[in-house]
């Protein structure tokens, strides 16, 4: 089982996959206000059995990272110390805007788009993971 999180400021998006499908599903969202998000994932990764956590890194269009880059690599400092397992980080550029995209084109409006949109996010960014780093087929 590999994570795929989606971090934000106010909700962390959650996805997950097995192995032996690679196939990515959202899993949950977390309101970064009512929990630690580094706390529900090393949770989620003893729950669920997670080999590793794919956590997406804010990468401009121009390959450059940003302020919220730094952000997220401090967040995944704590989540390197907190968890026993690998801590990969992998570019999220577009991926809240596929997931916006999709949810739309399924009929999803309002604060349901918001609360989804994050985990479908997360569930984007470790479905082009495991596509990237997929074998010969």
């Amino acid at each position: 089982m590999i994570l795929g999180i989606d971090p934000g400021r106010r909700r962390v998006g959650v996805a997950a996959a097995d192995d032996e499908t690679r196939f990515a599903r959202p899993v949950e969202v977390i309101d970064t206000a009512a929990i630690d998000p580094v706390d529900r994932i090393a949770d989620l990764v003893k729950e669920l059995g997670a080999r590793a956590v794919v956590v997406g890194l804010p990468v401009g269009l121009s390959g450059t990272e940003g302020a919220a880059a730094s952000e997220q690599r401090e967040f995944m400092d704590r989540l390197r110390s907190s968890l026993s397992v690998d801590v990969i980080a992998y570019d999220e550029r577009l991926t809240s805007v596929v997931a916006e995209r999709a949810l739309r084109a399924g009929g999803v409006k309002g604060r349901k788009l918001k609360g989804l949109s994050d985990a479908v996010a997360a569930q984007v960014l470790l479905q082009d993971y495991l596509d990237s780093t997929a074998g010969p087929g």
